[in-house]
């Protein structure tokens, strides 16, 4: 654990209590977070992190958007490794949340911040060597609307889907939508291989606009390879050749069970080098 925070522009050790019982992020979930990685000292994709902040802040109606672009972002970052003494390879969590008093009716649309890091032992996105074990939860299904695109404090569905998989010992679980189709896991977006055709679920479908599941379409157009944002049934799991997962920490990670299938991970390793090629 890193023994500095960043609080709305000011350091304070992590034990400090700076959490006040108006604070619309603990109260109503009246906030929004991004996770991000910092390679080699480097904030790695700060622009498309700046641009889903600001999709985000302005989907929930929150002033000073345009003031948290990926220059601040660098720039903060970087002030808090080195207040740390983190000189490299880091993952931080930003979290905005509106300021003010009020009950749901919020008394303004300003914001504040807390900034944290941790640091991180690899300077790359390493694939996972021993794939990992998933399974489908479907006692909560994920709502489609406005707000499902995404990452809001509002994350219950997502808690209690990491209960059941540590109940079930599992290391990841796919959450469906309302309709019943594949939407995403707890922590990262979801690509499917199936007959030499990757697919993910399409915005449409409710999952996270995730920056890393970006950076992998990117990659997909890039070296020309077929890839489809789609409504996915869950019974494609049981017939795929590969199913893998991204979010903005840990790069790619292939899946190597779901029930008693077994997946390949071809494909997953071609993105991971072409992302560390990136770096």
């Amino acid at each position: 654990m890193s023994k500095f925070i960043l609080f709305n522009d000011q350091f304070f050790t992590n034990d400090t209590a700076i959490l006040q019982a108006t604070n619309r992020a603990f109260k109503f979930g009246d906030g929004l977070f991004e996770s991000m990685r910092m390679c080699g000292g480097k904030l790695q994709f700060a622009e498309l992190h700046a641009d889903r902040i600001k999709a985000t802040m302005k989907a929930l109606k929150m002033d000073g958007y345009n003031l948290l672009d990926d220059y601040f972002l660098r720039q903060k970052t970087t002030e808090l490794a080195r207040k740390n003494k983190i000189h490299a390879n880091a993952r931080f969590r930003l979290t905005i949340y509106r300021q003010g008093e009020g009950l749901y009716t919020p008394e303004t649309n300003k914001v504040g911040y807390l900034l944290e890091v941790k640091p991180l032992d690899t300077p790359s996105y390493e694939l996972n060597k021993k794939g990992i074990i998933v399974d489908v939860y479907d006692e909560i299904a994920k709502p489609i609307n406005k707000l499902s695109n995404y990452k809001t404090t509002n994350s219950l569905p997502f808690v209690m889907a990491a209960i059941y998989q540590k109940q079930h010992q599992l290391d990841e679980v796919l959450l469906l939508n309302q309709n019943g189709f594949l939407c995403e896991s707890t922590s990262s977006n979801l690509f499917v291989v199936y007959q030499n055709q990757i697919y993910t679920p399409a915005l449409s479908e409710g999952c996270v606009g995730g920056v890393m599941r970006n950076v992998v379409m990117q990659l997909a157009k890039k070296h020309q390879l077929p890839l489809v944002e789609a409504q996915i049934n869950p019974q494609i799991l049981n017939e795929a050749e590969e199913v893998f997962l991204t979010n903005a920490i840990g790069g790619v990670r292939w899946v190597m069970g779901y029930g008693r299938k077994r997946y390949f991970n071809e494909v997953a390793r071609m993105f991971s080098g072409w992302l560390n090629q990136s770096i």
